[in-house]
């Protein structure tokens, strides 16, 4: 089977900030913990530009620690402050660029995903909108809100610190039930103030975190947000149960400052929204905003995240069609994909030159060494 001919648009160059990126395929951001101390060495440096040789158009980093003690729940979690650090993220940059790729980090805070007594600050307590953590307990610290004020000074010194450095943008994670995610979702949002109440009040914190990064960045340099539905360990989550109650979540934030959705379900094939024109989660954002969208979700492995289920009569081969056939109708505009890259650097090449069945299959053994 050719797979070129099934995929071909995913292997078109297509617009990103004021340039292009030389494919659709994004790679999607992967925790890896392979920064001792938090700083990324030549080691990280390698892992990505192996990407961008083998046809990846933007990559996405792992996550990276914003400024704040209690960001991250790793030590060797890279951080994005520092000028060890942001010296290693340089040299990261410097070898996707002569690789011919662009790269973007993500820029990153866990909320009460966090435990107390997690490194790399074991005495920092986790922190949250409200104390309450994804199951409804109550694990962590309410942020006061002169501590929002400095976490959103922590985020845009980092997006700063991105351009400087000399990045193709950020994104901002805001999905997966991590802080900013926790600020949306009406379950771990609880705030009485400004930051809370309706679905106008909850979108506050990541709407001050986009105008402030705009505010410390050039115009043209691409703020990236991504955002989900659901959240670690609570699946069936949802932030808008309604294409409108989508709009009205996804406006403020495009009126702040957001040029790009990263749009993140478990299966990018699945429509969003029963009863409804089925689109998925990013070509719902497309549809609903006009921004370019990154859709993402199960492509080029045989199971969801986190699931042992396997996806049945959705082949590899079935989604690259069906992928293929959404970007060219115009329902978004890039395709991220995560953990078969992280087995095989070479996963988008191949799909390109119609070797897909040489693709080395992920394994949670791959996850033990930067291949």
């Amino acid at each position: 089977m050719n797979n070129q001919t099934i995929a071909e648009s995913l292997f078109e160059s297509h617009p990103f900030g004021n340039g292009t990126v030389a494919s659709r395929i994004v790679m999607a951001p992967m925790t890896r913990v392979f920064s001792p101390a938090g700083v990324p060495g030549k080691d990280v440096a390698a892992y990505y530009r192996r990407r961008a040789e083998h046809g990846v158009g933007l990559i996405v980093t792992e996550g990276t620690a914003i400024n704040h003690p209690a960001a991250v729940s790793h030590p060797n979690i890279p951080r994005f402050h520092g000028e060890d650090a942001l010296a290693g993220w340089a040299n990261v940059v410097a070898e996707v660029h002569e690789a011919g790729g662009k790269i973007i980090p993500q820029l990153w805070h866990v909320g009460a995903a966090r435990k107390q007594g997690d490194g790399p600050n074991i005495d920092s307590p986790p922190v949250s909108p409200s104390g309450l953590g994804i199951d409804g307990s109550e694990s962590a610290k309410a942020l006061t809100k002169e501590e929002i004020k400095e976490m959103i000074q922590a985020y845009a010194d980092a997006a700063a610190d991105a351009e400087r450095v000399g990045f193709d943008g950020i994104e901002l994670h805001g999905a997966h039930g991590y802080l900013i995610d926790q600020f949306l979702w009406e379950n771990t949002n609880k705030r009485t103030d400004e930051y809370g109440g309706d679905l106008q009040g909850r979108t506050k914190f990541a709407v001050d975190v986009i105008k402030a990064c705009r505010a410390t960045t050039s115009p043209d340099f691409p703020i990236v947000f991504r955002f989900s539905q659901w959240k670690g360990g609570a699946y069936g989550a949802k932030l808008a149960h309604t294409p409108d109650e989508l709009k009205q979540l996804l406006m403020p934030l495009v009126d702040a400052g957001v040029d790009v959705f990263h749009c993140s379900t478990r299966r990018i094939w699945e429509a969003e929204f029963e009863g409804e024109e089925p689109l998925n989660l990013a070509g719902w954002t497309k549809k609903l905003t006009g921004k370019p969208t990154i859709a993402v979700g199960s492509l080029g492995i045989d199971h969801a995240f986190l699931s042992k289920k396997s996806n049945g009569e959705q082949s590899i081969e079935e989604n690259l069609r069906l992928v293929d056939e959404k970007i060219k109708a115009g329902e978004f505009d890039y395709v991220a994909v995560g953990r078969a890259l992280l087995a095989d650097p070479a996963w988008a090449e191949k799909v390109r030159d119609g070797k897909l069945d040489e693709a080395i299959l992920y394994t949670k053994e791959a996850e033990k060494q930067l291949i």
